[in-house]
């Protein structure tokens, strides 16, 4: 068994319905192209083929609108306006962030498979409007839309030399726990994002005791995990 030689620990997000509210940047900017996505709860409900499709209602006029490479393009610009201009991180997550980065032995970062032209700027943008600059983070990670996290987080751990049972995976799918357990880390699941608690649960046979439904619930697991001041909670609380 190898030794480790710090008490180093790894913290890795992903970006979009896990740190960003995605499904907000989305809508809206389907809409700005005379789409509709439908709400959040059918949204959640749906298979990841058909997400961006929508539902009955919406797939008709959705398929027409996004067919065609320029349709696409136009349509990828305006997600990548909307994010660098005015998506939101969800509630608490700056400041977990920023909790994160001003603590000692942990390091924080980003892996991603965010869509938006030169994502590596689109998020640098969007969090700097949250006060967070992205060269404080020890990794900012862009990868292909249907690369696997997996390599990348075990790569991640190694360089680092963090014990796996330090190390922890924050996503909103499958394919996030899925990676983290190949890299031998603790996954932590959200289910305000791309799939919702039952589905979650239920499609995909993820322990209950891993999802969180709610950014609060997020960030007081997280911050309890790492021994650090839950806001609003007395330390002996």
């Amino acid at each position: 068994m190898p030794i480790y030689p710090n008490h180093d620990r790894l913290v890795i997000f992903d970006a979009d319905g896990t740190t960003i509210d995605a499904f907000h940047a989305v809508e809206q900017s389907f809409q700005r192209h005379g789409m509709a996505l439908g709400h959040l709860d059918r949204f959640q409900k749906r298979r990841k083929l058909f997400k961006y499709l929508g539902g009955l209602r919406e797939f008709p006029n959705n398929l027409r609108r996004q067919f065609g490479k320029q349709n696409r393009t136009r349509l990828l610009s305006t997600l990548t306006e909307f994010y660098r201009h005015e998506a939101c991180l969800y509630p608490g997550i700056d400041s977990l962030l920023h909790t994160l980065l001003a603590t000692p032995n942990v390091r924080v970062g980003v892996v991603t498979r965010n869509v938006t032209f030169e994502p590596q700027e689109t998020l640098t943008c969007l969090f700097r409007r949250h006060g967070i600059d992205t060269r404080e983070f020890d990794f900012l990670i862009c990868l292909p839309l249907r690369e696997d996290k997996t390599l990348h987080f075990r790569r991640t751990r190694e360089r680092y030399a963090i014990n796996p049972a330090r190390a922890y995976a924050c996503g909103d799918e499958y394919s996030d726990y899925r990676a983290a357990i190949g890299a031998a880390m603790c996954p932590f699941v959200v289910a305000y994002g791309a799939e919702d608690r039952q589905r979650l649960k239920n499609v995909f046979s993820i322990p209950e005791e891993c999802i969180m439904s709610s950014p609060e619930e997020f960030c007081s697991r997280l911050l309890h995990t790492l021994d650090l001041p839950i806001p609003g909670i007395p330390e002996n609380g």
